[in-house]
């Protein structure tokens, strides 16, 4: 799939930040303005349904996801995380890693929901300060796996 916004490494800075890479995998901190904190583990062969990896392949997949969300965890705080694969508009195999708060923007429906309510501009930027501290987190927790 030549166009696949999943496929590319070279995010603008709206976009997100590569904050780690292996053969296999990455892991990208997106810069979303209402959810700070949340990343996505990307496979980096394009590829769409967990099935299609190898045994080893998905334990790898999900020792990372599970990485990430101890992380995130640790560090931000969260009243929940949220865990989704979806693939149903981008057929690249991801996974969408999201700390939840109950005063963020969406809470309690997914984080694609119908906004419920305004999330505070202070406790935002409180979490868009912590989220800063999220790359050396992320790169730990994964060189732990090793």
């Amino acid at each position: 799939m030549s166009n696949c916004v999943l496929c590319k490494d070279v995010l603008s800075p709206e976009e997100g930040e590569l904050i780690w890479r292996g053969d296999d995998c990455r892991v990208i901190l997106i810069h979303d303005p209402d959810l700070p904190g949340f990343c996505r583990v990307i496979w980096n062969r394009h590829m769409s349904e967990m099935s299609e990896l190898t045994y080893g392949e998905r334990d790898l997949l999900m020792n990372l996801v599970f990485a990430v969300e101890r992380a995130i965890r640790q560090t931000m705080q969260p009243l929940k995380m949220n865990l989704a694969s979806l693939g149903n508009q981008v057929p690249h195999l991801h996974w969408h890693v999201i700390p939840r708060y109950e005063d963020d923007a969406f809470f309690p429906n997914t984080a694609w929901s119908t906004r419920m309510r305004e999330a505070s501009p202070a406790v935002i930027a409180e979490r868009k300060k912590l989220a800063t501290e999220l790359p050396k987190a992320i790169r730990a927790a994964i060189a732990e796996l090793a």
